[in-house]
């Protein structure tokens, strides 16, 4: 994480500086990350390039308001969260409505309240996520599912592994209601996958 954050610093000042070199390296980058999130967010990948391009464009034209430059991930990021709400407003893709979280849970009560749930142990699957095809799926369709302001957070803070204060000044939100999102995100990923992970326990895990 450390060498994360110096890389990134290194990288805003040369940027600042004009360094051709330095745009092509962030260009290299970032382009990728902000690709994955804005893809996730928006679901379309014809979305998700035009964002790509826009933040790319628009955190170029606007160097000069980055007053710190160890702050660079999460400024990009706030870029490419406005210009993904942009998109989804005016995309032919964006949804009619989104689900809430409620929603999205299983063993719901006629009354409302939830049950008891059980959760499959699946300790193990974080690292072995890359290794198992079925389940990096399983985790991804999961994470479409999320209402967005769930989805957003999980992202920036477990997928770009951004400490919790910048997640909180990308989304304009404190840093409370980051840990409760995350929470909750997580929550939810973990039921979405248990069945999975009953059906196909991973090696190693706790049965």
């Amino acid at each position: 994480m450390e060498a994360a954050i110096h890389s990134d610093l290194e990288l805003a000042r040369e940027l600042i500086r004009g360094s051709e070199d330095a745009f092509e390296r962030f260009v290299e980058v970032y382009h990728a990350k902000i690709f994955r999130y804005s893809f996730t967010m928006c679901g379309q990948r014809e979305d998700a390039e035009e964002v790509a391009q826009e933040t790319l464009m628009k955190v170029f034209e606007n160097l000069g308001q980055l007053r710190e430059p160890e702050r660079l991930k999460p400024w990009v990021f706030r870029i490419a969260k406005n210009a993904c709400l942009m998109k989804r407003r005016k995309s032919v893709f964006a949804p009619q409505r989104e689900l809430s979280l409620d929603e999205l849970l299983p063993g719901r009560n006629e009354d409302g309240r939830g049950e008891h749930l059980e959760i499959a142990d699946w300790s193990a699957a974080p690292e072995r996520v890359a290794l198992d095809s079925e389940l990096s799926e399983a985790l991804r369709r999961a994470v479409e599912r999320l209402p967005d302001i769930y989805k957003a957070v999980f992202l920036l803070r477990d997928v770009e592994e951004m400490p919790t204060e910048d997640c909180a000044e990308v989304l304009g939100v404190s840093g409370d209601a980051i840990k409760t999102r995350l929470h909750r995100a997580r929550l939810t990923l973990r039921k979405e996958l248990d069945e999975y992970l009953r059906v196909k326990p991973l090696p190693g895990s706790r049965r």
